[in-house]
């Protein structure tokens, strides 16, 4: 009996845009669907996978691993298609009675077409197909104009500054997610007044491909009958939706560094604040991390973009887990030791 392809659903947007709260969001209201998730990080904490092993992604009753969670840490998957991804692929391959679907969580520095061209490969195609890409875009940060709104003025303040590189990808990238999607959820729209979000509507539109579907979304909810099953077979047509990169043979996203710090928080109003004034003195696009409260029972998650930092309790620290507070910043040209130095300063003060 010859199975059937896996469709396989490609999550990407910007960094902080709301991926992993979506996919979280689909895993919890999966109803029996047989899913694996591939997640790619930029960092080596695994903060993303660890959270989708909290709504049960990854482990089985017992909670030993199940073999449905991947995580890729090496790079982004567009420029480790060989090396990382296709290995994990031939193991999902070899499961095919086993899996439903499969989504693959993109970092936020990946461009879709490369990773989606991947699926035209013999060994690959033969057992899956891409179902669509997924782009989640962090609405008020479009709104407000970074890296789409106004790409010439971003680069010209960055090229205006000596310390900073000479090339700002931050704007094609956002462009190339949009030009891949076949279907947009526009998130974090809580707050926004309808002007902002048809201005939001109006810039995604000018940057994705006719008729695809515009979805408005709270705290990256959706409903998965929207996201799930689109049948799009984008394997098929990638090679026509043009990108800012088609004509280059490889690509890195040099400019970026990711870096861990390790630091001991008493407080979360002054950790926050003390992460906020962070950002404003060094070019820290996104802060991500876990950390331990004194007398708390549960492990706080901490998620920033820009200067918007959120913070909710997610489980409790389970019996003998290390009760630590780590953090991942990405950015440019960040040092790891100084910034952990600056921010523990900032606590003790």
């Amino acid at each position: 009996m010859q199975l059937n392809k896996i469709p396989a659903t490609i999550v990407t947007g910007f960094l902080g845009a709301g991926k992993t709260t979506l996919l979280r969001h689909l895993l919890t209201q999966s109803q029996g669907r047989r899913i694996a998730v591939i997640v790619n990080e930029f960092g080596a904490l695994g903060i993303d996978g660890e959270l989708l092993r909290g709504c049960g992604i990854g482990c089985d009753e017992s909670g030993e691993d199940n073999g449905q969670l991947f995580e890729l840490a090496n790079g982004c998957l567009c420029c480790t298609v060989q090396e990382e991804f296709a290995p994990v692929m031939e193991q999902l391959a070899a499961r095919r009675g086993q899996i439903d679907h499969l989504v693959i969580e993109t970092s936020g520095l990946a461009l879709p077409k490369p990773l989606v061209q991947a699926f035209q490969w013999p060994q690959i195609r033969n057992a899956f197909t891409v179902d669509a890409v997924v782009t989640v875009v962090d609405a008020p940060a479009a709104a407000a104009g970074r890296f789409a709104d106004d790409p010439q003025a971003v680069d010209a303040q960055r090229r205006a500054d000596d310390n900073l590189d000479h090339e700002s990808p931050l704007a094609e990238l956002f462009e190339d997610q949009l030009a891949t999607a076949d279907l947009v959820v526009l998130n974090k729209l809580e707050g926004m007044d309808a002007a902002d979000v048809a201005r939001v509507e109006a810039l995604v539109r000018a940057e994705t491909p006719a008729g695809v579907q515009l979805v408005h979304a709270h705290h990256g909810q959706v409903v998965p009958e929207l996201v799930l099953g689109l049948g799009r077979a984008v394997e098929d047509v990638i090679d026509a939706r043009k990108t800012h990169h088609d004509a280059e043979e490889d690509h890195d996203h040099d400019a970026f560094d990711s870096v861990a710090v390790t630091l001991a928080v008493a407080d979360r109003d002054r950790l926050i604040a003390a992460l906020a004034a962070l950002v404003q003195r060094h070019e820290i696009y996104r802060a991500k991390g876990f950390v331990a409260l004194p007398g708390a029972a549960m492990r706080l998650v901490v998620q920033g973009v820009g200067q918007r930092f959120d913070s909710q309790f997610d489980r409790r620290w389970l019996p003998g887990e290390e009760r630590a507070s780590r953090l991942v910043l990405i950015g440019d040209h960040l040092d790891g030791p100084a910034l952990q130095q600056e921010l523990q300063a900032a606590l003790d003060a």
